[in-house]
């Protein structure tokens, strides 16, 4: 079994979802990919039952009856992966923004470096994004000093939904307690890997806005990435984060 796959979350991207697929089996590294399709009536679904009639076994797919938002679908997608003992588990968007490529570049930095979680990060060496206006730059750029501001954590791309976790990082995180679904999904879980200590790398990539299909951003997911920001650092006060080299010190040698 291939030991990293890409959870891919979809609501009607079936203007996007075979090439996606079809780039990211083309890489040299090796991935398999899931897909969490939320009952899209475009077919996106149907078109990936298709698509493992050709690639089987590395191309997997999850259906969901109705859109239950995209923070619901990574966490079944992470509970799914690491079921089935993937030691790199990645997220990634469907309609290109995220270039598959770097893929390799997130791979290598936990996998060779040593980095138990690698974000894509659109602002680490400065703003590099692709057909975005400049109010919604400005926006995104914006939050993330947010974002640090509230929480002390100094990730660049707080929001970044590129990303490679270990499976450390992702059964060290109580999923089932993970509350957001949109932006703030992406903050929380890199506020719960940075709290139990694991080491953390931003590798530089150049974010492209989709050229294909309609993006689902909302008022509602920035206004929930705005509250969510200051309950979550509330919320810390009350919770006990045993730092992952200490919580493996306390493991038995032989578990």
């Amino acid at each position: 079994m291939n030991h990293s796959i890409v959870v891919i979350p979809t609501y009607n991207e079936i203007e996007n979802i075979e090439a996606i697929i079809r780039k990211v089996f083309s890489l040299p590294k090796p991935f398999d990919v899931l897909i969490i399709d939320d009952g899209s009536p475009d077919q996106t679904g149907a078109a990936v039952k298709e698509l493992q009639k050709e690639f089987g076994e590395i191309l997997h797919l999850v259906e969901r009856k109705g859109k239950l938002g995209l923070g619901t679908a990574y966490i079944h997608g992470f509970k799914w992966a690491l079921e089935r003992g993937y030691e790199y588990i990645f997220e990634m968007d469907a309609d290109f923004s995220h270039p598959p490529e770097d893929l390799i570049r997130l791979y290598q930095a936990c996998a060779e470096e040593g980095r138990d979680a690698a974000i894509g990060s659109r602002y680490i060496t400065g703003v590099n994004v692709v057909n975005w206006p400049i109010s919604r730059v400005l926006m995104s750029y914006f939050a993330g000093y947010y974002v640090r501001m509230i929480t002390g954590m100094q990730i660049m791309d707080p929001t970044a939904g590129f990303i490679c976790y270990t499976k450390k990082v992702l059964e060290t995180i109580d999923l089932d307690k993970i509350r957001f679904i949109g932006y703030a999904f992406q903050i929380e879980m890199k506020f719960n890997t940075w709290k139990f200590g694991f080491d953390i790398v931003e590798v530089p990539i150049i974010f492209t806005d989709r050229t294909k299909g309609a993006s689902k951003m909302s008022r509602g997911i920035f206004k929930e990435a705005i509250f969510g920001v200051i309950s979550l650092k509330i919320n810390s006060y009350f919770k006990r984060y045993i730092p992952a080299k200490k919580l493996a010190q306390k493991q038995p040698a032989n578990s």
